[in-house]
This record gives C-alpha cells, structure tokens and sequence, in this order.
C-alpha cells in the first residue's frame, strides 16, 4: 500500500509539470494567438504526452522488463491517443454543448476563461484515465 501511495503521489507530480505544459500551450495558443481550442488542445496535449512518457517512465512505473521499447512506447501511444480523445470530448462537451448553450454561464465566465476552466475538467478526467490505463497495461506485474 505503500508503495502505491508513492506512486500516486510521483504521478501526481509527473502530471502536475504535465498539467502546466499542456494547459500554458492550449491558453497560450487560443487566448493570446487566436487558434481554435481544439486545436490548441491537441497540441499541448501531445507535446505534455511526450514529456509525461519520458518522466513516467524514468519516475514512476516500473517497467516490465519483457516488453521492448519500441511496444512500450507504442503502447502509450495508443493509451495517450485514448486520452486525447476523451480530452477533446471533454472539451467540446464544456464549451460547444454547455458554455455555448447556456446564457448564464456566458455571462459569468468569458470565452478565455471557459477554455481555461474547461482545459482543467478535460486534464482531471484524463488524468485518472491515465494512471489506471498506464498501470494496467504499461507497468510490471
């Protein structure tokens, strides 16, 4: 148990450095640049994947020694596919279905701050799609 618990917390720290890569891309990208926010999306959320790889493998999970790198890397390259996917659901959810539908919530929150709000609920799903996912298929038994 332990030793579980000292893994979550590794993956909380791993994924709170990804948190801030991902979320200062997508704001940066649709708030400052103008791009459309699931497109920023998409690009701060692959680069943080990439970085999430190289720091879960070296910190966090233990690697199963039978499995070759290239099918490990492939296989959280799938995992991470999964989780953009949810993740722009997630998105477009809060914004397009939700935000964009309800007057109230317009005016409470502007565009930019619904993405920012938005960015954190889609990086709160994923991340708990991420740790079962890369526990179950990624680390040794």
């Amino acid at each position: 148990m332990k030793n579980l618990i000292e893994q979550i917390l590794k993956f909380g720290v791993v994924g709170f450095i990804c948190f801030f890569i991902d979320f200062g891309i997508t704001i940066v990208l649709t708030n400052i640049l103008g791009v459309h926010y699931l497109v920023s999306k998409f690009f701060g959320f692959v680069i943080s994947a990439v970085i999430n790889y190289i720091l879960s493998i070296k910190f966090v999970f233990t690697q199963k020694k039978e499995m070759n790198k290239n099918k490990e890397f492939i296989g959280f390259f799938v995992l991470s596919v999964i989780g953009l996917l949810i993740n722009e659901v997630v998105m477009f959810i809060c914004i397009d279905v939700i935000y964009m539908h309800m007057a109230v919530l317009q005016e409470l929150l502007s565009y930019e701050w619904m993405v920012s709000v938005a960015s954190i609920i889609a990086t709160g799903v994923v991340m708990v799609y991420n740790f079962i996912s890369r526990k179950i298929f990624l680390e040794r038994k």
